[in-house]
């Protein structure tokens, strides 16, 4: 009976929850969402959402990684029989999102090469939609795009090296390289940024607090949203990872580093995009609220043409796109071992088994979006994964620990057994209370949207294939997984 693999250092374990924490949507994502919900008042919210909703299920994840030594499924199952198919569940997310974030790696691998020449032009639109992916219509998919299909390619050999090499040479040495890099690449984005003529109108516009927005109860639900989807809670990660931690972890301590500094890495990308466009807006002579946009718009539209008026804009657009790359691989890496963990334990494969069949499969299925349909297609799977994966496997988890398995009292014995932060009521009130109660109204808003509006105005068949269908086959693959009995040797193989 071999040893389960551990990490070769706490640092390495960080550097490695970070990396999944910090990805594209701290960057693309954050600004906009606290711009458009209250500005600086948002942060209120925000920071109370943190605290009672994102690191107490942090620590939850942790915990339940820590103490059961497994990967999701095998971790709930352990808890109860009933539960293991919430874990296979979130595998299912995570491998759908790992089939079409590469893709975004690509992408930004492409433009790091376009920024030598600003080679997106005086459109950089345009050049986006047309020049470079040459888009076709929702449910066309059209040929393969070379100058995705190409570092499509790359960035799977890399993912499949990294994880190949196990925990401790692969994935936390991966990490020890490009967390580094990104904060210091991301960090001379930012002051060359503020430095830059407009570039305090837009922090001003960023900061600027509107204290009415404090009292919508739509500012905070967007405030758990961000907190929710930013921290990788519910893609079985944390689960994952925690469960290679030694026996003596400070577990909330651990949490608490993670999540703050998720945070912080967020706020450093508002203040870089938002002095960013008010230069933008300086140059154009427009007002910042114009030109604020979020997402891949946001990436590959607006920025190229913020970079295309910097000063040694070559430079700076290769740190930019750059950084998109590093954060896109780090979270990559992340969600793959989700379902190579999984795979091993479930069938009792060797990891270089586990890893050629997951990778080989989820890099196969990631073609369908290196075609000319591939961006439509991206965007509807991800809004409705998203929504409807990530976010309800998410109440589900909650409600079934809290409320079902009533396993909250001894995972707060098991986490104030080896951290120094001891839990208390305010912990176990988040997580059967508040975490609840806000997934489920966000639930509600969201079916609400969704079952009277079109999602961006696709047609509703396209929709129902490719966004609710996929969502449905992450839950039926769940159900479906868990019949399967689990071997008889329950130890796993070593993978150092």
């Amino acid at each position: 009976m071999e040893k389960r693999s551990q990490w070769g250092t706490r640092l390495g374990f960080l550097l490695a929850a970070m990396g999944s924490a910090i990805g594209l949507g701290n960057i693309w994502r954050f600004p906009a969402t606290a711009f458009e919900n209250g500005g600086g008042a948002f942060f209120i919210p925000y920071l109370f959402a943190l605290l009672t909703a994102g690191i107490p299920m942090l620590i939850m994840e942790y915990t339940i990684g820590h103490k059961y030594r497994s990967s999701a499924p095998r971790a709930f199952k352990r808890i109860s029989p009933g539960m293991e198919w919430i874990g296979w569940w979130q595998v299912a997310v995570s491998f759908v999102i790992s089939t079409y974030y590469p893709i975004i790696v690509s992408w930004a691998i492409m433009y790091t090469y376009f920024s030598f020449g600003q080679d997106w032009g005086n459109d950089a639109t345009t050049f986006f939609i047309e020049d470079f992916l040459s888009v076709s219509e929702a449910g066309v998919f059209g040929s393969m795009v070379p100058a995705v299909l190409i570092p499509l390619i790359a960035v799977w050999i890399i993912v499949f090296f990294i994880l190949f090499r196990g925990v401790k040479r692969g994935i936390e040495l991966a990490n020890k390289i490009f967390i580094p890099i990104l904060i210091i690449s991301f960090l001379l984005i930012v002051i060359r940024a503020i430095t830059l003529p407009g570039a305090l109108t837009g922090l001003d516009e960023f900061f600027a607090p509107d204290w009415s927005s404090i009292a919508d109860g739509s500012v905070w639900v967007a405030a758990y949203g961000q907190i929710f989807f930013s921290l990788s809670i519910a893609f079985a990660i944390m689960i994952t990872f925690s469960s290679y931690l030694p026996k003596k972890s400070d577990i909330t301590n651990n949490a608490f580093i993670t999540g703050f500094a998720n945070s912080s890495f967020e706020l450093l990308a508002g203040i870089g995009v938002f002095a960013a466009l008010g230069f933008m807006a300086n140059q154009t002579g427009q007002q910042v609220s114009d030109v604020v946009e979020s997402g891949v718009g946001l990436a590959f539209m607006v920025f190229p043409e913020i970079i295309s008026q910097m000063p040694a804009s070559g430079f700076f657009g290769t740190l930019f796109f750059g950084s998109l790359v590093l954060a896109g691989l780090s979270s990559m890496v992340s969600i793959s071992e989700t379902y190579i963990a999984g795979l091993r334990e479930k069938f009792n494969l060797s990891r270089r088994a586990a890893v050629t069949v997951g990778t080989s499969l989820a890099a196969a299925i990631s073609l369908l979006y290196a075609n000319q349909g591939g961006l439509n297609l991206l965007d509807t799977v991800d809004y409705f994964i998203n929504n409807y994966g990530v976010a309800l496997v998410g109440l589900f988890e909650i409600v079934a620990i809290a409320w079902f398995a009533r396993e909250v009292n001894q995972l707060q014995t098991h986490a104030n057994s080896v951290s120094d932060i001891r839990l208390g009521a305010w912990w176990k009130f988040s997580l059967r209370v508040i975490t609840p109660l806000v997934l489920g109204y966000m639930m509600i808003l969201n079916l609400r949207t969704d079952m009277t509006t079109d999602y961006a105005g696709y047609p509703s068949e396209y929709l129902f294939n490719f966004g609710w269908m996929v969502a449905f086959a992450a839950i039926a693959f769940g159900a479906f997984m868990a019949m399967k009995r689990w071997p008889s040797d329950e130890s796993g193989k070593d993978d150092q």
